[in-house]
């Protein structure tokens, strides 16, 4: 389309919170005089999520933060945003505001792309053109795929593949300022005040400072983490330091260009950095399971691995009541039960740490990894159903390139190898704080005397070990012996 003096468009934001290095704004800018910007607080999907839910908190300070950042661009300029079902307020709002185009940048949930296929489809059939971008991952669908035309199913020919593909041009940002004269200014009637929590029926909660919403947040977290970059590689998997970039949340949200760092990982990693090296893997990672669910939606519900929905879980009364354990930190493995707390007290949980919680789901309490996803999904501030099923999926060996079905973390060994000192149990198990640091991570060892100089009764205090590890090991050996079998037969 080409612009002219009354040509005007709409850009529907959505998991893209951000003004700066925006594929569909950028186009919408050079293609229109008037461009509206707007985001609409979806009920279909907010009305089923928990009244007291942190995404609602980041997305509500990611939008404050992206009107004042279209402010800054052009007088007058603004963000629309209401609270009503997308598919019925984007065609209304594009009616209402006179549009000839809808621009949007994908997401590749299978109920995005049904709500964005209704929408298309009622906009086309009314005379409006309706254009799309990847915006949210570096490489999307179809463009890294094998030598024979297929998607991968394994991460590491996907890697190989990703790195020889990438270059600055893939990398590079697209400019909106340069074309923010286009932005329209709002009128009094259009603009209305950006709602709070409370005003969409959610509760007013405080996020922990680090996991504040909107792309100056996500700004600040980005620079502080570049100058410990280098340092990433060796530190990551150690909970008590500060070791990740935190920045998934806005990675999920779109307040920060996944381009952008991308491109900084990129460079540094050519200059030789390990550090920005294996972060960049996880970030390749992320293209990887967003692709796999592209491809494959039926991850959303199954094994990615068929043979693996064969496996009987554990399933009753006393599941049931592992499950609770589980999730509320009581299985009386330490570094479970403080991973639990930290998710369930701030929405965040330590990449290493997902692994440790989700392999002891699945396999010492045998139950089905979809139950773990969709606790996560309510929980993870940073929720995002690529990553979380991907993750679920590897730990459970369900999924692709998933680790053995034989590997199986021990909570103990894995506590007193990435928190030796026990400093990030201590953290989010206060009641275990004077544990001497070998009996912190098995409280049970500590004999009745010790623990009670230290203010510990099993029980009581902290609960014994709702689970035996080796005899749990052996139960899981055999429950997934089936998968075995098959693929013997097979």
């Amino acid at each position: 389309m080409n612009m002219t003096a009354s040509s005007s468009a709409l850009v529907w934001f959505r998991r893209d919170l951000r003004a700066d290095d925006h594929a569909a704004l950028h186009h919408a800018l050079r293609q229109h005089a008037r461009v509206y910007c707007a985001f609409v607080l979806d009920r279909d999907i907010l009305d089923a999520l928990p009244r007291a839910d942190r995404r609602v908190v980041f997305i509500l300070q990611s939008l404050a933060d992206l009107d004042a950042q279209l402010a800054a661009l052009a007088p007058g300029a603004g963000l629309l945003v209401r609270h009503a079902r997308a598919r019925e307020a984007i065609p209304q709002l594009a009616a209402e505001l006179g549009v000839q185009a809808l621009y949007y940048n994908h997401d590749d949930e299978p109920a995005a792309l049904l709500r964005d296929a209704e929408v298309g489809a009622l906009l086309r059939s009314r005379g409006l053109a309706v254009h799309s971008f990847k915006d949210h991952v570096v490489f999307e669908r179809d463009e890294v795929l094998s030598a024979s035309a297929q998607p991968y199913g394994v991460f590491t020919p996907y890697k190989n593949a990703w790195l020889r593909k990438v270059d600055g041009f893939y990398l590079s940002s697209y400019p909106v300022r340069r074309h923010a004269g286009a932005l329209a200014p709002l009128t009094p009637a259009q603009r209305r005040p950006l709602p709070d929590a409370e005003q969409i029926g959610f509760e007013a909660l405080t996020l922990a400072a680090p996991l504040n919403g909107g792309s100056r947040a996500g700004q600040a977290l980005f620079e502080d983490f570049l100058a410990r970059i280098d340092r990433y590689d060796r530190q990551r998997d150690f909970p008590a330091l500060k070791g990740p970039s935190y920045l998934s949340p806005h990675l999920r949200f779109g307040t920060l260009s996944i381009r952008r760092l991308a491109r900084e990982a990129w460079q540094r990693a050519q200059a030789g950095e390990r550090g920005a090296e294996v972060w960049l893997s996880e970030l390749i990672w992320r293209d990887f399971y967003h692709q796999v669910l592209f491809h494959h939606p039926r991850v959303v519900s199954q094994a990615f691995r068929p043979e693996y929905d064969r496996i009987e879980w554990e399933r009753g009364p006393q599941a049931e009541a592992l499950f609770q354990a589980w999730c509320q930190g009581r299985t009386g493995y330490p570094l479970v039960d403080a991973a639990m707390r930290q998710l369930n007290q701030t929405g965040y949980m330590h990449n290493r740490l997902r692994m440790v919680t989700a392999s002891f789901l699945c396999k010492d309490l045998g139950l089905d990894w979809r139950r773990g996803e969709a606790y996560f999904a309510e929980q993870l501030l940073d929720f995002d159903l690529a990553a979380n099923n991907g993750g679920w999926q590897w730990a459970s060996s369900s999924g692709c390139d998933a680790q053995p079905y034989f590997r199986i973390f021990n909570p103990v060994t894995q506590s007193e190898k990435f928190d030796p000192e026990g400093r990030f149990i201590q953290r989010y198990l206060p009641e275990l704080a004077a544990l001497p640091t070998p009996r912190i991570h098995a409280p049970w060892t500590a004999g009745a005397l010790e623990l009670a100089a230290c203010g510990v009764q099993l029980g009581r205090d902290y609960p014994a070990p709702i689970v035996a590890h080796d005899e749990a090991r052996q139960r899981t050996l055999a429950r997934y012996a089936v998968v075995k079998t098959r693929a013997i037969g097979d």
